[in-house]
């Protein structure tokens, strides 16, 4: 969703990339530990087996595929059919696939949610303030350092961004899908896909802000 928020807002898609790349890395490494010990804080038991196995399948097995499909199409079609005939099919194939994600999420968990509204504002609210916050924060750092709009938007956008999608597969893998946890993170994409198309606005409508006189140019 990271590639499809920083296209919205007409980043620096090579920047994007770079940075998509090196946040999936990362989470090959991190995101294990950090899950066992969040679930270590919760005095909840830790099931290794189940974090490493969701995160080989959801991380590292996408990651895997699209290095390995991408020098495949490049060997048997060249950089040039792949840059001006593959990425532009690419683009709404994966929008429509995002889309189709999101209403395949919500229909399993629709009846819980609007039978729960309260506990849906209470997931909602700090999830809201976080997004925001962390946005602003990588913003505002952006133009402080005079960076151009097109690296500006999508590093605040992706700092601001959350990893819903493992956090999905993880929460069903060990708690299952009609779990809390589960819930919760449906919810985080139900308010995170919103918020963050508002702040991709947000960054289209001040790109002049980073345009004036004395700032960095791309």
């Amino acid at each position: 969703m990271v590639l499809v928020w920083g296209y919205l807002a007409r980043g620096n898609d090579g920047l994007t990339l770079v940075m998509v790349a090196v946040n999936s890395l990362t989470m090959l490494v991190l995101y294990g530990a950090l899950g066992g010990f969040l679930l270590g804080v919760g005095r909840l038991p830790v099931p290794w087996q189940a974090l490493l196995l969701s995160i080989l399948v959801y991380v590292a097995l996408p990651l895997a595929a699209g290095w390995l499909s991408r020098r495949w199409i490049l060997a048997a079609k060249g950089e040039a059919w792949f840059q001006q005939r593959f990425l532009p099919f690419l683009t709404p194939v994966t929008i429509t696939a995002l889309l189709a994600t999101l209403v395949l999420l919500f229909s399993f968990k629709g009846e819980v949610i609007a039978a729960h509204p309260l506990t849906i504002l209470w997931i909602a609210v700090p999830l809201f303030l976080q997004t925001v916050l962390i946005f602003a924060l990588g913003y505002g750092l952006a133009r402080w350092l005079q960076l151009p709009y097109a690296d500006a938007a999508p590093a605040a956008l992706i700092g601001a961004s959350n990893h819903f999608e493992v956090a999905i597969a993880t929460a069903v893998m060990l708690f299952g899908l009609s779990s809390g946890a589960a819930l919760a993170t449906v919810v985080g994409v139900l308010i995170e896909v919103p918020v963050m198309l508002l702040l991709v606005e947000v960054c289209k409508r001040s790109a002049p802000w980073f345009d004036q006189p004395g700032t960095a140019q791309s």
